[in-house]
């Protein structure tokens, strides 16, 4: 009964979703942006002053985000998913045909096909996975790879069929961040930190991509052993040769590299970044430019977005500006023209770093020039944020 109450809702939701388009204008007039969304804690509602009974909903809204669009602000789709579930991430896979949405709470992934009208949302049962972070496919869009930090393992699928095909185990870890790379027939996956947060590891695991072998792991701190960086997110530079991976350190607050060493058929890791020393930490995503001459971090605290040239070297950053966003500044959605980035502000409804909105960052003079405050205001933090295929610029991922 559950199942179908959702699909009724998500049918009527993007019914009216058409209806609204159709009243919209030409399509330079807005920006449609998809997010995943779950009530604030108690805490967060009392200092945003919204009181009254609140239950805990969770949902995935469709929303207008163009700051110069009469409709800025205003949700277009509402569709409610189930309250047990937290709805973790979204993700495309390459053609944008489908959106990936992971769970924290259910050893499942949800598929939602964007090619049949409503959407309709498929549940595919992850046997085994528990925490199911990111969803990362190859270069030629065949397979995808779901990072489980409970369960110590990644599963690989087959995207054309969604079918599992493999599991990779890499016992004694906490798989969160993915990133492949055919040239180099690897698989690197970062070691993050234990569901309750609070044993961080160290290491990126390195995997073949072929035999899904774990060929040994490479530890990304200048520290002393067990100084618990959490390496969270990885991702390799768009067209670099040797191949280059950016990773950030979510507690160590650092940006580093691994580039690709083809004599030893090994990685060669770099710090290369320190963001304490601008009191900015927990570093988290990153992002690419289509000329690949601009690298673009998130650091949930204070909330800020930081924008680097990658022109000499692209593994060599500098930092040109740090942006002011909100509390938790994560996943950063970026316009096929580039000139926007829309920074979602918040990260697991943790204190200090759930502001709840969005900021709308001009990535060519990097200013804010606005903040889409819906959820926020309603009671709500947005988990990811990807626009909708029309406007969507992958941004190296």
């Amino acid at each position: 009964m559950k199942t179908r109450a959702v699909k009724l809702a998500l049918a009527a939701g993007l019914l009216c979703l058409a209806g609204l388009s159709s009243q919209a204008g030409p399509a330079n007039a807005e920006i449609l942006a998809m997010m995943n969304y779950e009530s604030k804690t108690p805490e967060s509602l009392k200092s945003l002053k919204l009181t009254g009974p609140q239950e805990r909903r969770e949902g995935i809204a469709i929303i207008d985000v163009d700051p110069e669009s009469p409709a800025f602000g205003k949700i277009l789709a509402d569709i409610p998913m189930p309250a047990d579930q937290i709805v973790h991430h979204l993700f495309y896979d390459r053609t944008m045909s489908k959106v990936y949405i992971t769970s924290l709470a259910q050893p499942s992934l949800q598929v939602m096909d964007l090619e049949r009208f409503p959407y309709r949302i498929k549940t595919l049962p992850i046997t085994g996975c528990t925490m199911a972070e990111d969803v990362i496919f190859d270069e030629s869009n065949e397979r995808w790879f779901l990072t489980c930090m409970g369960s110590a393992n990644v599963f690989v699928g087959d995207v054309e069929s969604d079918e599992v095909i493999a599991e990779i185990g890499l016992p004694g870890t906490y798989p969160h961040g993915l990133a492949v790379n055919t040239a180099a027939n690897r698989i690197l996956v970062t070691s993050t930190v234990s569901g309750d947060l609070k044993t961080p590891d160290e290491v990126v695991s390195v995997v073949d991509a072929t035999t899904y072998e774990l060929l040994g792991s490479k530890r990304l701190s200048t520290k002393p052993e067990g100084s618990g960086e959490a390496p969270v997110e990885i991702l390799f530079a768009p067209g670099a040769n040797p191949p280059v991976a950016y990773v950030t350190n979510m507690f160590g607050a650092t940006l580093w590299t691994m580039t690709w060493n083809e004599k030893t058929k090994d990685f060669d890791t770099e710090q290369v970044f320190d963001f304490a020393k601008l009191g900015a930490g927990v570093a988290l995503e990153m992002y690419f430019n289509e000329a690949r001459d601009r690298l673009y971090v998130t650091t949930a605290v204070p909330g800020q977005l930081h924008i680097f040239d990658v022109s000499e070297n692209i593994a060599k950053p500098k930092l040109m500006k740090s942006v002011a966003a909100g509390g938790g500044a994560h996943h950063v959605a970026v316009t096929q023209d580039q000139r926007y980035g829309f920074v979602q502000n918040a990260l697991l409804n943790l204190p200090g770093m759930s502001d709840g909105a969005i900021t709308v960052v001009d990535l060519e003079s990097g200013e804010v020039v606005a903040s889409m405050d819906t959820l926020k205001d309603a009671g709500f933090n947005p988990n990811s944020i990807i626009l909708l295929p029309e406007w969507n610029h992958f941004a190296g991922h």
